[in-house]
């Protein structure tokens, strides 16, 4: 990412930079202070079932205007209604992957999945959508939210971001800055996220059912992923929680007479919540779409479902961002001002009249943009001036796979950012933030009966990186600083 040297720097919540002698202490203590409370993961670059590195973590809360927090913590259940009313619309879906599923073989996979469960009609009507909002702030409209994307599926750092707020209150009280803790939102996203799983199991209202956990063969993420467990399992010991990958669901899966999901021991699974099987090396063969296809004609109420997962999908996001297209799913004149004032510009690249100019637009000023394909968990995307190339490598039947965005210009933040295996001391960088909101809605096509917003988290990137993802190692997770435009400057 080229950064703009007009580009604003957000006050710091502390004077910056700090005494070395006293940085060094407390990023140590730090550090301690992740691994001892969960704040960790697993390393991929030498990884071992028995050990854990703390996860990349920002040393003090990164500043975020306060204004648009609670803009962002307002609109979540909006947006939640709004997924679901997409997710239970046969029609749109149909018509708006009818591109992308001619040349996209996992989005086509997800997609014959979910026309054979309708063919079928389907068993469990309800779903449970476990949702993350994604924002950056946009400098040229003063800050203002702009959505990145909206995850439907494996919505993931609700566990470790909840510990992240307890990190850095440890460490601003280290320094002697009690008083801005305050400024710091109380975060109840593991709370929020696993009372939806549980809620769902009420409603399918079995006490002997459980709730299983799809996860990946080799689980890197797993305190987050734990953290849901025991959450569960400490406040609501009735209920057992399961983890099973989809080759293992699909050798030991059944369904029962009712079409309720058996697992080996006769036990019937209540929820399941995918937290593997959103991107295409889930799937080693058959094998684990059949799992996939089984676990969707099954009794169990599915996070996401299988229409849920398609209506996260970045061409159904560049649908959504037209007026006309919002106003199918929101009634409210109000909320649809609201809500479309957050999309940035999206635009379609289908082989049609709209498709071709938004090629030709792409080519003749690149740095405007981002090209985005149909995938979740980073790393993805191409920045740029690197779209040129990867367009003309396309044909024109390829191109309906991507979408094409505007580029969001964050304001910068400075701070230490500390990642396991780096140099100490951490020096001051130029970070950029993006705001993540979870949200659960649970219902059917006919009403919602749950609907909340549920939690934050924030990842922060170097302003030089184009992706942000802490799981695939490209950015550290952080808490909003909440400042007001009239604050008086810290620095």
């Amino acid at each position: 990412m080229s950064v703009d040297p007009n580009t604003p720097v957000l006050r710091n919540c502390i004077r910056l930079p700090l005494p070395e002698d006293e940085l060094i202490e407390v990023t140590a203590k730090a550090k301690d202070y992740a691994i001892m409370h969960g704040a960790a993961m697993r390393s991929k670059s030498n990884f071992s079932e028995d050990s854990l590195n703390f996860a990349p973590f920002v040393l003090v809360p990164s500043s975020f205007p306060r204004k648009e927090f609670e803009k962002a913590v307002a609109l979540q259940p909006i947006i939640n209604r709004l997924m679901h009313n997409v997710a239970h619309d046969e029609e749109f879906i149909t018509t708006t992957l009818a591109e992308t599923i001619k040349v996209d073989e996992f989005t086509a996979n997800l997609f014959n999945i979910y026309r054979k469960v309708l063919a079928h009609g389907f068993t469990q009507a309800n779903s449970i959508g476990l949702l993350r909002s994604d924002y950056l702030g946009h400098v040229y409209e003063g800050c203002a939210i702009k959505q990145v994307e909206i995850n439907t599926v494996a919505s993931s750092f609700g566990g470790i971001a909840t510990h992240l707020v307890q990190l850095q209150n440890f460490v601003l009280r280290e320094l002697g800055h009690a008083d801005k803790l305050p400024n710091m939102p109380h975060n109840n996203a593991l709370a929020g996220l696993c009372d939806g799983m549980v809620k769902a199991w009420d409603i399918y209202a079995k006490p002997q059912s459980v709730i299983l956990f799809i996860i990946e063969d080799v689980s890197y993420n797993i305190c987050d992923q734990r953290f849901h467990e025991f959450y569960i399992r400490e406040n609501y010991p009735h209920i057992k929680v399961l983890r099973r990958t989809l080759t293992e669901v699909h050798r030991e899966g059944k369904l029962g007479l009712n079409k309720e999901l058996l697992l080996s021991g006769g036990l019937e699974v209540a929820v399941i919540y995918f937290r593997a099987g959103y991107e295409p090396g889930h799937y080693h063969s058959q094998d684990e779409w059949d799992a996939r296809y089984l676990m969707e004609t099954s009794l169990a109420i599915k996070c996401p479902s299988i229409q849920y997962h398609l209506a996260g999908t970045k061409k159904v996001q560049q649908a959504l961002a037209q007026p006309a297209v919002l106003e199918r799913f929101i009634n409210d004149p109000e909320e649809m001002k609201a809500v479309g004032k957050i999309f940035t510009g999206l635009y379609s690249l289908d082989d049609n009249e709209a498709g071709n100019a938004t090629y030709e637009m792409a080519l003749r000023t690149p740095e405007k943009f981002v090209l985005k394909p149909q995938r979740e968990g980073g790393g993805n995307n191409v920045y740029g001036v690197d779209i040129p190339d990867a367009l003309k490598r396309m044909s024109r039947v390829e191109r309906s796979a991507w979408i094409l965005m505007d580029l969001i210009h964050p304001p910068l933040t400075k701070g230490y950012m500390v990642r396991p295996g780096a140099e100490m001391p951490p020096t001051i960088v130029d970070m950029v933030s993006e705001l993540g909101i979870f949200g659960v809605v649970i219902g059917d096509a006919d009403q919602i009966i749950h609907n909340y917003q549920a939690g934050h988290m924030l990842r922060t990137k170097l302003s030089t990186a184009n992706e942000g993802g802490v799981a695939a190692g490209l950015g550290a997770l952080d808490s909003p600083y909440l400042i007001d435009s009239d604050d008086e400057d810290e620095n």
